[in-house]
């Protein structure tokens, strides 16, 4: 086995933990089940664990790290994610209020979330760090290829968050269906359409201003 096994035994509780931690990500995940429903939350999740791979091979590479090393670099990525989570804020307030027959989320509007989560996610250069710092300390280069085993890391790693925001995503969704059943829909879906935005806006003032 190409990654120790007793590393494994370490590395899985502490990526599970991590993706347990509440986070842009996961707020994200929760944001699009609570307006969308649980298809979306469920998309949103797939979305970032592909972007939490790609944070992973850019690690692989080398590219993580000559980002942590250029500030100048690292601040054009971080301000280009706070602009684009600005727009889906902006986006949030424009678009229409979903009705509760639009509970159930089609083809295209998974895709969306999808492709929403993944820019969120590349967008975000403290992953890319904080993935840098993580898993070279479970890399043995004895063992084989380092690239191979971040690879297998990094599959654990995003897996386990596809799991977590997943389920959070669909449990979000779910209540927001049973929330839009009542009588009140047309003013939850106001709130909810509001509280997306503000949320969208929070998550770029955290990535904006939190060192």
């Amino acid at each position: 086995m190409i990654v120790d096994p007793a590393q494994l035994w370490l590395f899985i509780p502490a990526a599970l933990a991590l993706n347990l931690t509440p986070g842009a990500d996961m707020m994200f995940c929760i944001g699009q089940g609570a307006r969308h429903g649980p298809g979306a939350g469920v998309a949103a999740a797939c979305g970032i664990a592909v972007g939490g791979l790609v944070h992973v091979a850019l690690a692989a590479a080398g590219l993580a790290a000559f980002l942590a090393a250029n500030p100048a670099m690292f601040e054009a990525v971080r301000w280009g994610g706070v602009l684009y989570l600005l727009w889906l804020a902006v986006g949030a307030l424009r678009g229409p209020a979903p009705t509760p027959e639009g509970v159930r989320i089609g083809p295209r509007g998974g895709l969306r979330a999808f492709r929403e989560a993944i820019m969120v996610s590349v967008l975000n250069p403290k992953v890319a760090v904080f993935i840098l710092a993580l898993l070279p300390q479970f890399v043995d280069p004895s063992r084989g290829s380092p690239g191979v085993q971040f690879a297998v890391l990094g599959l654990i790693f995003s897996a386990g968050g596809l799991t977590v925001n997943g389920l959070i995503g669909a449990f979000a969704g779910g209540a927001r269906r049973k929330l839009a059943g009542g009588a009140g829909a047309p003013r939850i879906a106001r709130v909810l359409r509001w509280g997306t935005a503000l949320l969208f806006t929070g998550l770029a003032a955290r990535l904006a201003f939190d060192r």
